[in-house]
């Protein structure tokens, strides 16, 4: 397709993309604290002077001084022209490559979106330990504090207006919260709150950041279980909830179990299982299974025997 490639999409690829999934479909790496190491493959060594950085979205190699971001490392290894690094770049995240006349200025939105869900992620948090009902009804399910916390579990308050009044008033504040999907426009005008009176668990991409919320009520209430909607940060096909806590956790992913829901990732985390994923109300997709065998050669699937289990399974 002809035309530019915007330096808006470019500058969100490279800034989204899960730099350990790429690399590691290519050469082997192995965790070492906050970090991943492995054998440097643009020159020979026996002892592994490459690391990766998720959090920071680049690989550096001590040892030639090669260094880049998940695009460049694309352009190296495969030997790639520019615009064939992005193409592939961006099938990997089953994104379609935009084509203009010309550039555009990055959108800082996805900025403020990511900083706002962190301190959407903070204000649950408090409103959970204020809360004695919420933290007694995940004492019953056998979740202690430290699950909670590396979790970043929280609270939704039964009100209406939570969020839009923990930020600060304006246009803008209220422009980012519909579009992070955490309140709902009325009919008769103003907006509310989505999630009300529920547990709340953040959802984490592969770099850590909050892409989106699920919610569970604590007693009876419809839906049991209600998640963000499909937002610019937040694409249900390929999110795994527990994905990167169990990447945090496990030196080597030797399997990955496939549950139903967030519950029983936290409930199993809890009693040592750390490698327990999720797919977020939806069914299995192909982005989900390219995830999981990227890093492993084992996948099994544990859903519940009743009637919404077995047609998932």
């Amino acid at each position: 397709m002809s035309g530019l490639i915007p330096q808006c999409f470019i500058d969100d690829l490279v800034a989204r993309a899960d730099i350990l999934e790429v690399l590691g479909s290519r050469m082997e790496l192995r965790k070492a604290g906050r970090e991943y190491k492995g054998l440097c493959p643009f020159h020979g060594e026996k002892t592994p002077s490459f690391t990766v950085s998720p959090s920071k979205g680049f690989y550096h190699c001590f040892g030639c001084g090669a260094h880049g971001t998940a695009l460049g490392f694309l352009m190296e290894h495969d030997h790639l022209t520019f615009v064939d690094a992005v193409e592939e770049l961006a099938s990997m995240m089953s994104l379609d490559v935009p084509r203009e006349a010309g550039g555009a200025p990055r959108d800082s939105r996805i900025d403020h979106l990511f900083a706002m869900m962190e301190t959407l992620a903070d204000l649950y948090a408090r409103a959970l330990r204020e809360h004695p009902p919420a933290v007694d009804y995940l004492k019953r399910r056998g979740i202690d504090g430290e699950t909670a916390k590396e979790f970043r579990i929280g609270y939704a308050p039964d009100a209406w207006d939570t969020v839009i009044k923990a930020l600060p008033e304006g246009r803008h504040s209220i422009e980012l919260l519909v579009a992070a999907g955490m309140i709902i426009e009325r009919d008769s005008g103003g907006h509310y709150d989505r999630f009300r009176d529920r547990i709340m668990f953040p959802i984490r991409d592969a770099r850590g950041r909050i892409v989106g919320f699920g919610g569970r009520v604590l007693d009876k209430g419809e839906p049991k279980y209600l998640n963000s909607p499909e937002t610019v940060l937040f694409h249900k096909g390929r999110e795994l909830y527990g994905l990167y806590e169990a990447r945090q956790k496990l030196r080597d992913i030797p399997q990955l179990v496939v549950v139903e829901g967030y519950m029983d990732v936290v409930g199993l985390a809890r009693y040592g299982v750390r490698f327990a994923v999720a797919t977020l109300g939806t069914a299995t997709t192909g982005d989900h299974i390219d995830r999981l065998f990227r890093l492993t050669d084992k996948v099994v699937f544990s859903f519940d025997g009743d009637r919404g289990g077995r047609p998932a399974a």
